[in-house]
């Protein structure tokens, strides 16, 4: 299913994991081809067992990383570089001479279990990860969904109840040396529909969180036929979860299709909002995301998007 081609297209953000596949660096650079999927699966993809693997969601947004720092979990920030010129002819050779690139459609995202090792400090951030202080100004969409002194974050996953979405707090360290994708208004353009420019909303999803529960075969056409033909592909690809901890995605543009959409599987699902502020012992700032969905406390939305705060 699906070889990669290459095709002459306009910059694009690529992001690749280094020589020494000590984590992820994220370059920003000009991109010479569009990918897109022919009908063979890689013998990576075969050797990962992606036919017995775990199809998920691939949400829209951007990367984030919670490990120890200052002794206490953190958040990590994507760090994107933007390379020289020397730099990126270089960058375009190595690319060139991936055999992944030259061979197959699926294509591996990172190893989460390699990914739990790395060390943190200076390794992690000359690999594109740098933590988020509180009240960062470059990070503040990120910093809006933590709290340190608290240690929460803010986080959308599913409902005990079937068919339902809850945004409630939930400690750091339970989702220690875990990835994220962080969404919500200023990220992405917003895909979701979230918050809006008086009201910014932003929530973490963790990885694999979402579950898709009637995939589509591994076949270029059933997988056509279910991004354009049922609500629940009416998300930006698939993720599929190999049990020896490789990620393999599978991007909508891979496939000639349009993203973003008008409506998404994720804001077809109502979502209720689950906070306790007497779990806590501080006082949330009457600004912040997390005093305000505390004002939400057993609330009920139809959609992500309908969530309003009250004035």
């Amino acid at each position: 299913m699906v070889l990669l081609t290459f095709l002459q297209t306009a910059r694009a953000r690529i992001h690749v994991r280094n020589s020494h596949d000590e984590g992820l660096k994220y370059l920003s650079s000009f991109q010479p081809f569009k990918v897109l999927a022919t009908e063979a699966i890689t013998g990576k993809a075969l050797e990962a067992d992606i036919y017995n693997a775990i199809p998920t969601e691939k949400v829209d947004g951007t990367c984030c990383y919670v490990t120890t720092y200052k002794g206490q979990p953190y958040l990590w920030a994507r760090m994107d570089r933007k390379p020289n010129k020397q730099a990126e002819k270089r960058f375009k050779r190595f690319l060139y001479s991936l055999e992944d690139y030259n061979k197959g459609f699926f294509k591996p995202l990172y190893n989460s279990k390699r990914r739990s090792k790395v060390n943190i400090g200076p390794i992690l951030v000359e690999n594109g990860w740098v933590p988020v202080e509180k009240n960062s100004k470059q990070y503040c969409w990120h910093s809006s969904v933590v709290n340190y002194e608290a240690e929460i974050a803010l986080v959308l996953k599913h409902h005990a109840d079937p068919g339902l979405l809850e945004i409630s707090p939930v400690p750091l360290s339970e989702i220690l040396e875990q990835t994220l994708e962080l969404i919500g208004t200023n990220i992405n353009a917003n895909p979701y529909g979230l918050g809006s420019k008086k009201q910014p909303v932003h929530l973490l999803v963790p990885h694999g969180a979402f579950e898709i529960k009637n995939p589509p075969t591994l076949k270029q056409t059933d997988i056509v036929s279910w991004f354009e033909g049922c609500n629940e592909g009416k998300v930006e690809g698939i993720v599929w979860h190999c049990r020896d901890g490789c990620l393999i995605k599978l991007h909508r543009h891979h496939l000639g299709l349009h993203w973003p959409l008008a409506e998404t599987y994720l804001n077809s699902q109502p979502v209720v909002i689950s906070f306790n502020r007497t779990k806590y012992d501080c006082d949330f700032e009457p600004k912040s995301l997390f005093h305000r969905f505390s004002n939400l406390d057993g609330r009920r939305f139809d959609r992500l998007k309908d969530i309003k705060f009250d004035a």
